[in-house]
């Protein structure tokens, strides 16, 4: 048997929406692989090259860029950030769910290349919450926070291209949500061509099997 092909599923949402932690809590024993993306900026505390992004000088960016090493690419608060081409293709075609961590531009980009992408936007409960969460990271000054918030305000309006709106209120419910909406997508008749040809059974003669009923009720 074929190992049926994966999914690509990009989870987009503000910065500050909670969309590291929730995807960090996506179960890799149910078939979830964590694309790892490239980008300019400098790792914040605690962040490892090649488990949180691939950290890398901008002429290494711009390298990989231009010899169509990168799914899709964006600036976001002046560093560059893109998505690795090959570990993405690899993985789907295990049979893997490819989960895209990545901003509102670069998932629109995504969904140009591939038209069966899961697009799910991650909201904060609020813009006062997302305020609160961005400061409370104690990580970057009033300017940037501030250019964060205005981001989130124009990012939101792009809702309607997304497949789905999942709120981050609580993580582990909004873990559950990803998980039945992966499942769901995993039943869609265009994702299952082997099960709709099978059950159609184009060298089935029906003529011939009432025929035999009679001997096959004996």
């Amino acid at each position: 048997m074929n190992t049926p092909k994966g999914m690509l599923v990009i989870i987009s949402g503000p910065s500050g929406s909670g969309k590291g932690t929730v995807v960090k809590r996506l179960d890799p024993d149910k078939g979830y692989a964590l694309s790892v993306s490239m980008t300019t900026r400098e790792p914040r505390p605690g962040e490892e090259y090649g488990r949180d992004y691939f950290f890398v000088s901008e002429e290494e960016f711009i390298a990989t860029r231009d010899t169509n090493g990168l799914l899709e690419h964006a600036v976001f608060v002046g560093n560059l950030y893109g998505t690795p081409r090959r570990y993405v293709d690899d993985e789907i075609a295990r049979g893997k769910i490819v989960v895209l961590e990545i901003e509102v531009e670069g998932a629109l980009q995504i969904r140009e290349k591939f038209p069966d992408a899961v697009l799910i936007f991650l909201m904060p409960p609020d813009i006062d919450e997302l305020g609160r969460r961005l400061f409370n990271r104690q990580t970057e000054d009033k300017m940037t926070i501030e250019q964060r918030l205005n981001r989130a305000k124009n990012e939101i309006k792009y809702i309607s291209r997304y497949d789905y709106v999942v709120l981050n209120e609580e993580v582990d419910l909004a873990v559950d949500r990803i998980n039945t909406i992966v499942g769901a997508e995993f039943l869609k008749p265009h994702r299952n061509p082997g099960l709709v040809e099978d059950f159609k059974g184009d060298e089935f003669d029906v003529a011939s099997f009432i025929l035999r009923i009679d001997e096959l009720i004996k």
